[in-house]
């Protein structure tokens, strides 16, 4: 019983060495590989590599094929719109522009102009009215001696004065212009509390109407295109819109 015992383990322990060391697989017994030999096979051996140099990459890049090839033109269709942003970005902002007032005869080769010059749309003319303006006058002098007799006069009152723009009213001098009648009319009071006699209240302008232009968006591109205009303005000069 014992020998037969003892023979079963021998055959047992031989079969099993011989199954773990793959002698039973034509039999169709063996163990799961471990060592993957497929897995290897596909490896990349780093030792075989080998670097190319430009003239060889180029080359080998042209063997793969064209179809990367794409991918620049989507980098160049990227750089130009890039560009137009940036330089869109750092343009001058647009800026409203008026002049005026011009009358039917000036606004006439005004508009004709225009037409000619500018793009449909960026101009437009329209009526308008100035107000007349109100002066406390001193004068008309002698001379300018007169006047500056006067001037100092009026500097020991501590009453200001400024020049005349309007040749009409030379020899004398402005105590301050106003946009009515009214607040004119309060400022002679005041400096009669101060000793002032011989000034008067004038119309120095009188109301006028006609057509202004305006020019609500000059931007860089439409800026340069101005300077055809100046003979039509009539010496009139471009301010900011108010």
């Amino acid at each position: 019983m014992l020998r037969l015992l003892a023979l079963l383990l021998v055959l047992a322990n031989a079969g099993y060495f011989a199954w773990t060391r793959g002698l039973l697989a034509d039999y169709g017994f063996a163990p799961a590989s471990q060592t993957e030999p497929q897995r290897l096979a596909q490896q990349i051996h780093p030792e075989a590599l080998r670097l190319l140099a430009p003239p060889e990459a180029r080359t080998a890049g042209g063997a793969m094929g064209a179809a990367p090839a794409p991918a620049p033109a989507a980098s160049s269709t990227l750089a130009p719109a890039s560009a137009a942003h940036a330089s869109a970005s750092s343009a001058t902002p647009a800026e409203c522009l008026q002049a005026g007032l011009f009358n039917e005869e000036q606004t006439v080769v005004l508009r004709a102009r225009l037409q000619s010059v500018l793009p449909a749309g960026s101009w437009v003319l329209e009526n308008s009215v100035e107000p007349a303006r109100w002066m406390v006058y001193m004068g008309k002098y002698s001379g300018a001696d007169a006047v500056a007799k006067k001037k100092g006069e009026l500097r020991q009152l501590r009453v200001s004065f400024e020049p005349l723009n309007n040749a009409a009213l030379e020899p004398g001098l402005s105590l301050g212009t106003f946009t009515s009648q009214p607040e004119a009319d309060a400022e002679m009071a005041r400096i009669a509390k101060r000793g002032v006699r011989t000034a008067k209240v004038i119309q120095a302008v009188p109301e006028s109407r006609g057509q202004k232009l305006r020019l609500p968006a000059v931007d860089a591109g439409l800026r340069p295109q101005l300077e055809a205009l100046k003979p039509q303005l009539a010496g009139k000069t471009l301010q900011t819109c108010h």
